[in-house]
């Protein structure tokens, strides 16, 4: 009888063990959705892409606030507009492209996720490096001088990335950022007359349902007398798209140009801009 009774009780404790083991090893997983999408208004983030699959972004800046009802408040001032790609070759690395309508500007760039919070708090942050090369490609031969050659034409930018999810709602990203200009030619749509430029951006995202979050972004600079960046938005998931509405003090996009190009007053200055954020997998599906 007794041995019976031993029987029966290890052969009910394994599905308790099993469930066990389970919760144990779920701990140490990776969290996920620190932020709802690789951009978070202006910034890039911390969250990775799949391997093999290609994030999509279309960005928009309108103009100010300030020109009322008869601009229909900066709407009809036109846009700077965004288009990246960004595929990743791996879980941790991944290669972007984008091109902006200000300056007709192309940026080539990359990004790597160093560290990944787990759930168990073994490792508490997660880090990212970006680095990146672009080119404006304007003509500027209608003020007949000479053009800029494609080496002054050339900037770069890099970006350390530390973020944290301190719970299903809020999560926090600081990154310390540099752009350097070879030739800051006062002809750019830049407001900045130094090469180097350093800053650091602070991201957050409060979630208010589960499928909308209310963000934030200030980019405050450290070497220049340049008025600082801030945005207010909104992250909504839908249908498989990440869209982000947001009012930001700058028209720029790229992240050269986030750092020189100056900034409006807060409020007065405002601007509407608005992401349509996607991801597609280009792998092939397993069966």
């Amino acid at each position: 009888m007794k041995i019976r009774f031993i029987l029966m009780m290890f052969f009910l404790s394994q599905p308790i063990m099993a469930q066990l083991e389970r919760k144990l090893a779920n701990e140490t997983q990776e969290v996920d959705l620190i932020f709802h999408a690789p951009r978070h208004i202006n910034l890039l983030t911390v969250e990775p892409l799949d391997k093999k699959t290609l994030h999509f972004a279309i960005m928009h800046t309108f103009g100010p606030l300030n020109g009322g009802v008869q601009n229909l408040f900066g709407l009809d001032n036109g846009a700077n507009i965004q288009f990246s790609f960004e595929y990743a070759l791996g879980e941790d690395f991944s290669l972007g492209a984008s091109r902006s309508s200000r300056d007709k500007f192309y940026n080539l760039y990359g990004r790597y996720h160093l560290l990944k919070q787990t759930q168990d708090d073994a490792m508490p942050i997660s880090l990212s490096m970006m680095g990146g090369a672009g080119v404006n490609t304007s003509d500027y031969t209608f003020l007949q001088t000479e053009n800029p050659s494609f080496s002054e034409r050339t900037s770069f930018a890099a970006q350390l990335m530390m973020a944290r999810k301190f719970s299903d709602k809020l999560s926090v990203q600081v990154s310390p950022m540099m752009a350097y200009f070879t030739d800051p030619n006062p002809i750019f749509f830049i407001e900045g007359d130094q090469n180097l430029y350093l800053a650091v951006g602070l991201s957050g995202k409060y979630k208010i349902t589960g499928r909308s979050s209310l963000t934030f972004q200030y980019i405050p600079n450290l070497n220049n007398d340049l008025r600082n960046n801030v945005g207010v938005g909104i992250d909504v998931e839908a249908g498989g798209h990440v869209f982000q509405m947001y009012f930001v003090t700058s028209q720029a996009l790229n992240e050269q140009y986030l750092l020189a190009a100056g900034n409006g007053r807060i409020g007065e200055e405002f601007r509407i801009g608005f992401n349509v954020n996607r991801v597609f997998a280009t792998g092939r599906k397993r069966r």
